[in-house]
């Protein structure tokens, strides 16, 4: 075991677990980095970086409409072991992939042919940091990932994450705010890897803990963080991977806001930010032949889970966690009935989530406690659930009987947001 990682098990209680069988899973995760990093790079003095992915709490598909969010890091992360190496080149391996990703800070343009790759996140990070007079160089780094693609977890962000705290430490003494990273690797998604993503998961990986974004302005959003610890409720914040493939599934995330968007500006504003439940309302009968009725009911879900998010801050402000649990489900029964993001209207033999969400409720009836919510996107994928602790083996049995081994992530909010572990 390298002397290095033995120091870093200190901190690894606030970002993964006080369990002693975590930690030293962790240790022989890090060191297992290690090793392959001296295997490409030989043996030299090494930087440890940690960047936790993040779970939704509230505020369903808002953020693309100028709402208001709700969202947590967790114990899940990404991490990488990198150190300066006096070029002009950046070379980073990532498990899984066999080649390395290179970017040569000498010409940081966008690549065509690089969209939807990290060597284009790479670019972007760094093309972005150099035009708002932050210094950048050549580094080694080799990264390895536990937040689960796909996942609504937010593993691209998290990645994006990483690479500009790597820069940040390694080139600016660690004096670009966190909150600046997260803006960052959102232009460099946006710009470069060619994703039109809102701020909220980059900020939420960057801060650490429970925080809320308001986007009312998207150019300068609020964000607050939010005082309230989960482990003190006797609860589980845990995720279902229903499976699915996220693939072809475009057409139905472009539609959400496009359509939210089309029932503002009938009602002359630009996006539903901009309306209230009355504007709505008064103009209803006239907006169905325009608009389309799944539009109005998107825009009804806006307007209300807005105000929600709200309410759930309220409610965790105050340690009612009772009240915070019920806005959950009342979030959850909002997408279901009024987003329409549970699944696809392409195949309607595919319904993972829908299926995930009776079950779960089902059993939320039984025990008669906890809450549960799509998570993310939707359409496929995941479902969060809020969920007693002396529950979470009988469920966990219940959920993997039906979607298979591993599809149950017993997950934690992280305090810490992203991290130079040396530190």
């Amino acid at each position: 075991m390298n002397p290095e990682i033995l120091k870093l098990k200190s901190i690894f209680s606030k970002i993964y677990s006080d369990n002693n069988a975590v930690q030293e899973s962790q240790l022989k995760r890090y060191n297992e980095l290690a090793n392959t990093y001296k295997g490409f790079f030989g043996d030299q003095e090494m930087q440890y970086f940690s960047a936790p992915g993040r779970t939704e709490i509230g505020g369903n598909h808002t953020d693309h409409n100028y709402g208001r969010v709700l969202a947590g890091s967790i114990n899940l992360d990404s991490v990488a072991i990198a150190a300066p190496n006096q070029s002009d080149i950046i070379t980073v391996y990532s498990k899984g992939y066999n080649a390395p990703f290179r970017v040569d800070l000498n010409d940081l343009s966008v690549k065509e042919n690089e969209r939807e790759t990290t060597t284009a996140l790479i670019r972007g990070i760094a093309a972005r940091l150099k035009e708002l007079g932050h210094q950048i160089g050549g580094f080694n780094a080799c990264i390895t990932s536990d937040v689960l693609p796909g996942s609504g977890l937010s593993s691209s962000a998290s990645i994006e994450v990483l690479i500009g705290t790597i820069f940040n430490s390694l080139f600016n003494e660690g004096e670009i705010k966190a909150e600046v990273l997260a803006i960052i690797g959102q232009y460099s998604e946006n710009n470069y890897f060619g994703k039109p993503c809102g701020l909220m998961d980059q900020v939420a990986c960057a801060m650490g803990g429970i925080i809320t974004i308001d986007f009312k302005d998207p150019q300068n959003p609020i964000i607050k963080k939010v005082d309230f610890d989960f482990d003190a409720q006797n609860h589980n914040l845990i995720v279902v991977d229903t499976g699915g493939t996220h693939a072809d599934l475009t057409d139905d995330y472009a539609s959400v806001p496009t359509e939210m968007k089309s029932v503002a500006k009938a009602l002359g504003a630009d996006v539903c930010r901009e309306i209230s439940m009355k504007d709505l309302m008064n103009d209803i009968g006239q907006l169905r032949s325009g608009t389309g009725d799944r539009a109005l009911l998107r825009a009804i879900h806006f307007i209300g889970e807005n105000d929600r998010v709200v309410d759930q801050v309220q409610a965790l402000e105050r340690n009612d966690f009772p009240l915070f649990l019920k806005l959950v489900s009342e979030s959850g029964n909002s997408s279901y009935k009024r987003l329409q993001n549970i699944y696809t209207v392409k195949d309607q033999r595919e319904q993972g989530v829908a299926l995930a969400l009776a079950l779960t409720e089902n059993y939320l009836k039984e025990i008669n406690a906890g809450a549960c919510r799509v998570h993310g996107g939707g359409f496929a994928g995941t479902i969060q659930v809020f969920l007693p602790a002396n529950a979470v083996d009988e469920y966990t049995q219940l959920m993997e009987n039906v979607f298979g081994e591993n599809s149950v992530y017993v997950l934690k909010v992280r305090q810490l947001g992203t991290l130079h572990l040396n530190q």
